[in-house]
């Protein structure tokens, strides 16, 4: 089972139909089970049996994306410290915000960078989810996007404008670019990574 988790300003929100169901579907028709999950029912105490049988239960994880203009996740980044917890091993996917809050649980910073359409995104280091060096399309709608903190590879894109990073040891990987809008493909490959779905 994959968990998805919803990063929109409020559970079921208008935005979720755009930027977190179709993550799901995606999943589902490369055959996974998936259970998704508002960043606001996730919790850093580690008292809480919920969150850790969530977590326990998945076999991976993928934060998703949320509209341009919504950024509200940032300010509740004590709700993904789980994120660097050296028990939680499992595959995790960030996608545009999802790569955000990767990046600060690591100590990275959410910096300016709107871009809104499709783009070239040059992948510059060989991993199992994007392939071997190339350049594909991705498509961008954020406002921000971040740094490649210590401890992860850039991937694709320059460290200035970090398109894909991946960590040294860990399977976290991080994009700014949708692959549910395209690219799907790179879900699939994600998938393959997760070793139970």
């Amino acid at each position: 089972m994959i968990l998805v988790v919803d990063l929109c300003w409020k559970k079921n929100s208008l935005s979720r139909p755009e930027f977190v169901d179709p993550v799901a579907s995606a999943l589902r028709k490369a055959g996974a089970e998936i259970k998704v999950l508002h960043y606001s029912e996730l919790t850093s105490d580690r008292s809480s049996k919920q969150l850790y049988r969530d977590l326990l239960e998945c076999d991976g994880a993928v934060l998703c994306g949320t509209a341009i203009q919504d950024n509200f996740y940032a300010v509740e980044m004590d709700k993904f410290s789980w994120i660097k917890d050296h028990n939680y091993r499992k595959p995790l996917l960030g996608i545009c915000a999802g790569m955000q809050v990767i990046a600060s649980a690591f100590g990275g910073k959410i910096i300016p960078r709107p871009a809104i359409g499709m783009e070239k995104v040059d992948i510059i280091k060989d991993t199992e989810l994007l392939g071997e060096p190339r350049q594909i399309e991705g498509y961008h709608l954020h406002s921000y996007g971040a740094t490649v903190p210590k401890g992860f590879h850039l991937v694709a894109g320059f460290y200035h404008k970090a398109d894909a990073f991946v960590h040294e040891r860990r399977p976290i990987y991080g994009l700014i670019f949708h692959p549910e809008v395209r690219n799907r493909w790179i879900l699939q490959k994600f998938m393959e990574l997760v070793p139970n779905h």
